[in-house]
């Protein structure tokens, strides 16, 4: 006959032969008791079929356990992403906060002012904010910071910030595409992507002073205003079209982006990587897998969500931290 009640907590710890406080530490991820005896508790509890009353727990610990995180729809036309790196950096943040024990509340597109955002923590419907990506609203993250809510933005460090960063070092992701392109024999060079958004921005730069020490080298920029495939695409054929000189080399601020830019230059007759070669960013998956297979620099999204998240932890629990840049790393394939 199947049991109608529920076990509670007083069989758990005559089961484990241990307190009730211990079993309640235990399930908690108490650092005050030991994983020996985490592990025995845990083993009882699950025999027994006992189940955490997560609500109660809450009340308790006067937190809600759960995270929000936001995503910069903002830079994306009708909130539509084309990119994949966000999803994988989302799913490195989920994967985190399910090792912390924490649940994950991702934010309408419409929420993105700071008085939304405080409401919500007033109302201790979260305990704290993931931001992933500034894009074009700096300005409100520097307006949430100052309200002092515990916050950590997945973005581009500044030299003066007033919240927590964690980022790839883009500087560094640029001048490694550089040096690859200069080392392919590459004299005229592309940028794509907009430097608007600050992340682009030192990818650029990276790339712009590192090709600046060599005179014979030519830099030259096409600014995108939508991230979408379609747009980059349309925007390389436009480009493509009025340029009295085309590119030989060419560096994008996405995977996404490389693939677009090398359908515009089928139009022109143009092969990479014989007549061009072509460095992306992010490495997502399909980029080992497009013909040809793209050469990106590579950032890490399960790293950084758990750096995002270990972070966040800590502010919530009022300890102090810092930025924190993430290495890149040039993968070499065939373009």
């Amino acid at each position: 006959m199947s049991r109608q009640t529920p076990v509670t907590m007083d069989e758990v710890a005559a089961a484990a032969n241990v307190s009730k406080p211990t079993v309640s530490r235990a399930l908690s991820g108490s650092e005050l008791v030991s994983p020996a005896t985490r592990d025995k508790v845990l083993k009882v509890a699950q025999e027994l079929g006992y189940a955490v009353n997560r609500n109660a727990q809450k009340l308790r610990h006067k937190r809600s356990n759960t995270i929000a995180v936001s995503i910069d729809f903002l830079s994306h036309r009708q909130n539509h992403i084309s990119d994949p790196f966000i999803f994988e950096l989302l799913a490195g943040v989920s994967e985190a906060l399910g090792e912390h024990n924490q649940d994950l509340l991702l934010t309408a597109p419409n929420h993105n002012n700071s008085t939304d955002f405080q409401q919500m923590l007033l109302s201790r419907g979260v305990d704290g904010f993931i931001f992933l990506g500034q894009g074009q609203r700096e300005d409100m993250l520097m307006e949430f910071a100052k309200l002092k809510s515990p916050m950590v933005v997945w973005g581009a460090k500044r030299k003066k910030e007033s919240y927590c960063v964690v980022g790839s070092d883009n500087f560094g992701g640029g001048q490694m595409a550089a040096d690859y392109l200069y080392q392919q024999g590459r004299r005229n060079i592309l940028f794509v992507g907009n430097t608007d958004h600050t992340e682009i921005y030192w990818r650029y730069k990276g790339l712009e002073e590192t090709l600046d020490q060599h005179d014979e080298v030519s830099i030259s920029k096409l600014q995108l205003n939508s991230f979408s495939y379609e747009s980059s695409y349309q925007s390389a054929v436009d480009y493509f079209n009025q340029v009295d000189t085309m590119p030989d080399g060419i560096f994008t601020y996405s995977d996404t982006a490389a693939m677009a830019i090398i359908m515009a230059l089928k139009t022109m007759d143009l092969q990479v990587p014989n007549d061009v070669s072509l460095v992306g960013y992010n490495d997502q998956p399909s980029a080992g897998f497009f013909n040809p297979r793209i050469t990106t620099i590579r950032q890490d999204p399960y790293a950084a969500g758990k750096l995002l998240v270990s972070k966040l932890m800590k502010i919530i629990e009022q300890k102090q931290v810092r930025s924190e840049t993430i290495d890149t790393e040039l993968v070499v394939r065939d373009t």
